[in-house]
């Protein structure tokens, strides 16, 4: 997302990122980011650092989070969310890859970060980012004390399983120390019992505080059951101060590095599972070729990561669609719902293009969280979340913007897909009637030349001539006026199939009636070929629009005439085939190559064959037959004649007749 009022057309140059904390003044920081942001037309950030996926912080603290994370968004900027040990070089690391020029953050008031360290966080950011300005506005609360005192509260709410597990491990390793001493093992084999029981507390309870009990405990209990004067708390050997203080480093050492790992495994599993979410995610929506089927993978995608219900409102031409119920327990997914009494908190999302409902300051009574499905100021829909009260993380929010994002991206590509399909069928169309209009104007003025010519040689000589030759114009005149004909037929036939206008108008025919029809129409060059007629032997009837069939009829005859020499055959023959009817028009002319039979039935195409009466074909007869046909529901297919010429044969749905007595 770029901030929203750059400058339209502007590319920006410089990247301002603000650094995000649950500081009461950490707004203030934003806003002044935001200035600098709009001042310079930057790509603007907002960058929150955690130093785990959870955010165990105090409520109050993980409220004022949240709100500064919803600001800086309204404000038009993009929200990351990274989890790091060292806040320093998390800043610095992002910075580096996102090509950020200028970091805002808020100034902190320790000194220190760490016992270790001698430089606080903003000094650590300035020496490992030197190339990058900073500016730096005094926060009057740091991150460091209130992560400190979310993890102290944590450590030290210890749950009735982890008293239990602790107390059991202390009686455990008590009775495997005391069958050590009866066995004759030394004090230390004992005291590495005790260690070992602090490690399997701190692996096997949630709470750094079992662990420090189990140290403790364990250097009691070994005081006590192990150490002269045994089954009492005092020592006769001045040395044993020194024992217990060992034994006692190295329990809660070893306890607090097994909850180190513990932290660290965790921490990677759910990073693992969030990154399998988002490859997942891109994964599903590379697949899809359907507004739904990606609404349907994100909705899904959400609930697996979020396990909450959601409900995804399609947005087509800024009208608000039927929304779809997805439960996080897997039924009623896809459910057709519409929640009247949330319509205002929807059209409000939709409207402004912000989140509003529950956990927000918009609407915050409504049952469910909305978010607007958007990308580069286009909604595509709307999805709500019914998070209850409880306010997501800001890390489970960032993994959430990013799905929301790759659906975003995938609705446009497929926007962008049909509206190239579109742009190349209109180029389609154009070319089209580009050559519809370029082959009338010249295949029009050949017969047209000769019908005005013959006509002005009528006029001006009618009286000069001898009734042979007066015939014979009138018969070029009648020729050419019919070719005039048949070839508007077809362009019109082509338009109504190209503009979808076609309408058939289906009656039972008899075939014999449809040939008859035809042979009337056949162009007058017929007397030069001879045209049989085979008939079939029983009645031939099928549904049919009577008109367009004579058409296809008279346009596969009048194409065999075209193309064949003079005196060649013609054999129209028909019958019933199985449940079809099929009709054959064979001549034994020059025939058609592999690449004439492919290309036949395209529009405008007319091989490589001379026409045989001298007229230029515009390659539209073969192309109509075959949409005239398969608009009854029927094929055509084009044959080789052994040994010479083509058989083309459509076959339409044979059709009995009822007769009622």
């Amino acid at each position: 997302m770029t901030y929203e009022t750059r400058t339209e057309g502007t590319i920006p140059t410089e990247h301002v990122l603000v650094c995000l904390s649950p500081s009461p003044t950490n707004r203030k920081i934003i806003d002044e980011a935001s200035k600098l942001a709009k001042a310079f037309h930057a790509n603007f950030t907002a960058l929150y650092v955690s130093k785990t996926q959870e955010d165990n912080l105090p409520d109050e603290d993980s409220v004022r989070l949240q709100n500064n994370i919803r600001h800086a968004e309204d404000i038009g900027a993009t929200i990351t969310t990274v989890i790091a040990e060292s806040i320093p070089f998390a800043i610095a690391e992002f910075a580096r890859v996102s090509g950020v020029t200028k970091i805002v953050i808020g100034r902190s008031n320790t000194k220190r970060y760490h016992f270790w360290e001698r430089q606080t966080v903003t000094e650590q950011l300035i020496s490992i980012a030197p190339g990058i300005d900073i500016y730096i506005i005094p926060d009057s609360k740091t991150n460091s004390k209130i992560e400190q005192s979310s993890r102290f509260a944590e450590h030290i709410a210890p749950t009735g399983k982890d008293f239990l597990i602790t107390t059991a491990l202390l009686v455990g390793m008590t009775l495997v120390g005391i069958c050590f001493r009866r066995l004759g093992f030394t004090e230390s084999n004992i005291i590495t019992v005790y260690i070992f029981g602090a490690l399997l507390s701190a692996i096997l309870t949630r709470s750094h505080f079992c662990s420090l009990i189990s140290s403790f405990c364990s250097v009691l209990l070994f005081n006590f059951f192990f150490t002269e004067p045994r089954l009492t708390f005092h020592v006769f050997e001045p040395g044993y101060f020194v024992t217990f203080v060992i034994m006692l480093v190295a329990a809660l050492l070893t306890g607090s590095l097994a909850y180190r790992l513990k932290d660290v495994a965790r921490e990677s599993a759910q990073s693992a599972f969030h990154t399998k979410v988002l490859f997942d995610t891109n994964q599903l929506l590379q697949k899809r070729r359907t507004a739904d089927d990606i609404l349907n993978v994100m909705a899904n995608q959400v609930i697996l990561l979020l396990d909450k219900d959601v409900i995804i409102y399609p947005v087509e031409n800024d009208e608000l669609g039927e929304g779809y119920i997805y439960l996080s327990d897997g039924d009623g997914n896809g459910t057709p719902f519409r929640n009247h009494d949330e319509d205002e908190v929807i059209k409000w999302v939709l409207a402004n293009k912000k989140r509003a409902g529950a956990t927000t300051k918009v609407f915050n009574s409504a049952k469910c969280l909305y978010l607007a499905i958007r990308i580069n100021g286009t909604v595509y829909g709307i999805m709500g979340i019914r998070v209850g009260k409880k306010v997501l993380s800001s890390f489970e929010y960032s993994i959430l913007l990013s799905i929301l994002g790759e659906c975003s991206l995938a609705l446009e590509n497929l926007n962008n897909e049909k509206a190239k399909e579109e742009a190349a069928l209109m180029a389609q169309n154009e070319k089209l009637r580009a050559n519809i209009l370029r082959t009338i104007s010249h295949d029009l003025r050949t017969p047209l030349t000769s019908i005005s010519g013959n006509a002005s040689n009528l006029c001006s000589h009618y009286k000069y001539l001898d009734d042979e030759t007066r015939e014979q114009i009138f018969s070029d005149i009648y020729d050419d006026s019919e070719w005039l004909i048949q070839l508007v037929e077809n362009l019109l036939s082509v338009t109504r199939i190209e503009n979808g206008e076609m309408q058939l108008n289906k009656s039972l025919e008899v075939l014999d009636d449809i040939v008859d029809e035809a042979i009337k129409h056949i162009d007058r060059n017929r007397v030069d070929h001879e045209i049989k007629i085979s008939r079939a032997e029983d009645l031939v009837v099928a549904e049919m629009d009577a008109k367009l069939i004579t058409q296809v009829i008279i346009n596969l005859v009048n194409n065999a005439i075209k193309y064949t020499q003079k005196g060649s055959e013609i054999d129209i023959s028909y019958g019933v085939k199985d449940d079809l009817v099929y009709v054959n028009v064979i001549d034994n002319g020059p025939g058609m190559d592999d690449n004439m039979k492919e290309h036949a039935y395209d529009m405008f195409y007319t091989g490589h064959n001379t026409v045989a009466d001298g007229k230029r074909s515009m390659g539209l007869g073969l192309a109509l037959c075959r949409s005239i046909v398969e608009a009854h529901g029927g094929t055509i297919e084009i044959r080789d004649n052994y040994p010479s010429g083509c058989i083309i044969t459509f076959y339409l749905k044979k059709k009995d007749v009822c007769i009622n007595e």
